[in-house]
Parts: structure tokens; sequence; C-alpha cells
């Protein structure tokens, strides 16, 4: 299950029907997404959990072997279903003047910025998947927490295929 609501903030200690939880939170939408037209890129968040919940096998795809027996995501809502194809697993820094700032790109004015956003995913590669999306295509990003850098970010980025 995935909210939204106006802000990131709210969901990450709220559970999904919005009960305060503030070891787990729940997954969410990035508030600036359009999830009922589905913007160029739609950017979900959630903890890693010890407990393997929420987003917790996102850290499987550091591994090049789990990827190629899953390559596909599925993210459906309650009017639409869709695939996604993971073109790309890498990891940042959630600090703004070090890391890469995947999280503010939910559209692309421009095909230039879409390019751009695809070449910085694929340049952070943990490995080559082969897989580049074209201009028009959307994107689903998954987001995570990840202990192997200060602040780190766990990012999984996906086309649509279906």
């Amino acid at each position: 299950n995935v909210v939204q609501t106006d802000n990131n903030v709210e969901y990450l200690t709220k559970g999904f029907k919005g009960e305060e939880n503030t070891r787990y939170g729940t997954l969410f939408v990035d508030y600036r997404n359009d999830i009922k037209n589905f913007d160029t890129n739609t950017i979900i968040y959630g903890h890693n959990m010890r407990n393997g919940t929420m987003f917790a096998d996102l850290h499987k795809y550091k591994d090049p072997s789990y990827w190629a027996d899953h390559r596909y995501v599925y993210f459906d809502t309650l009017t639409e279903y869709h695939t996604y194809e993971i073109f790309s697993v890498f990891v940042t820094t959630a600090d703004l003047t070090k890391g890469f700032t995947y999280h503010i790109y939910d559209t692309f004015p421009m095909e230039a910025d879409f390019n751009k956003y695809v070449s910085t995913c694929k340049n952070m590669d943990l490995y080559e998947t082969g897989v580049k999306p074209v201009y028009g295509e959307k994107l689903l990003t998954l987001s995570t927490c990840d202990k192997t850098v200060e602040d780190g970010r766990l990012v999984v980025v996906a086309r649509r295929v279906v």
C-alpha cells in the first residue's frame, strides 16, 4: 500500500491510515506527483526495515544476479496497473551539496532534461543493465535509506513498459 499527502514528511512516521507510528511510517508517493495522470517520473519513498518490510528488499538489487531474476516492478493504483523495467540501481547521499538530487525530478520540461537525468542515473549504476529509457517513457523511482554512505539513499529507477 502506498499513500500520498501534501508533503514528504508526514508518512515517514505515520501508518497507512494516518495513525502515529514513529518507527515504521509507510510507503508514500512524492507530494508533487500527480498520481492520477502519472508524471514523467513518479517517486516513491519508504524506509528500509530490518524486519524485511517496506523497501528492505530494494537492497537485494545491489546484486546484479538478483536484478537479472527480478528486473520488473509492478505499481497499480485504484484505476491503473503498470509494469516497469529497472534500468538503474545506484547509491547516493541525501546531502544536497554532495549527492545526486534525483528526488527533484518529477517532470522533465524538455527532452534534454530527461536525457540528462537518465544519463546521470546510468553513470551512477552499480552495474550495467543494458536498459536505457527514451524520451516520452514514464519512469518510476524507488528510494530508501542506505547505510553504506553518510545519509545514504539507495535508488532503483525503472521505465514503464506496460
